[in-house]
């Protein structure tokens, strides 16, 4: 008998947001339910993406165009969804995702500037449809979050963006799930971590049960 598929559950947010403590205390909740779960990140996740990666962050790279960047970050991406995440899925894994295709609507597209259209059309080549079952975005203000992303030491090429890039990039990231509210669920990434947990946990609580009938 072929495994139930798995669900893929995707974190998004600006900088400093908390996704990566988030992360492993999700894990940790679903692991302790007794499901098999795989934890990766965006761009990354993959020797392919993790280089692609480096590329990308470089904080010593200038010049790097948006389109250049947006496809990088798609190339990635679908290494990513062919080599990781449909064999999971398949296998019944439930995929723990540091980002995915939100970010770059919300960083290439609102950030950047591209096109939204145009990034829906490299979606549609980099994922073959592949969505996610549940976003989680963690959501604060702008501010809030660079102080807290300044004090974990030195800025990759994205991190050092003005207020106003991030401040764009919050704007799609919201209007996004505005939009999908089927799909997100926004987190005040403000509250303590505990509470935060708290929030994600019930989200994921309930993808795991199901819609009631």
């Amino acid at each position: 008998m072929n495994p139930v598929r798995g669900k893929l559950i995707t974190l998004e947010g600006g900088e400093g947001a908390g996704k990566s403590t988030l992360l492993s205390g999700l894990r940790a909740h679903l692991e302790r339910t007794g499901l098999e779960v795989l934890e990766t990140r965006e761009p990354g996740g993959t020797p392919l993406g993790e280089a692609i990666r480096a590329l990308v962050l470089d904080a010593t790279r200038s010049g790097v165009s948006a389109q250049s960047e947006a496809l990088l970050m798609f190339a990635a991406r679908a290494q990513l969804v062919r080599e990781l995440l449909q064999p999971a899925l398949r296998a019944g894994r439930w995929v723990l995702c540091d980002r995915y295709t939100d970010a770059s609507y919300a960083y290439q597209g609102g950030g950047r500037g591209l096109d939204l259209n145009s990034i829906a059309q490299l979606e549609a080549i980099a994922t073959e449809g592949l969505k996610p079952d549940l976003t989680l975005l963690l959501d604060l203000p702008v501010a809030h979050g660079r102080e807290r992303a300044n004090g974990r030491g030195s800025s990759d090429r994205i991190e050092r963006e003005d207020d106003d890039f991030f401040e764009r990039v919050r704007h799609v990231y919201l209007t996004r799930a505005s939009a999908e509210p089927q799909r997100f669920r926004v987190l005040d990434a403000s509250r303590s971590t505990d509470e935060v947990l708290a929030l994600a946990i019930a989200a994921v609580d309930a993808l795991r049960e199901g819609p009631r009938i």
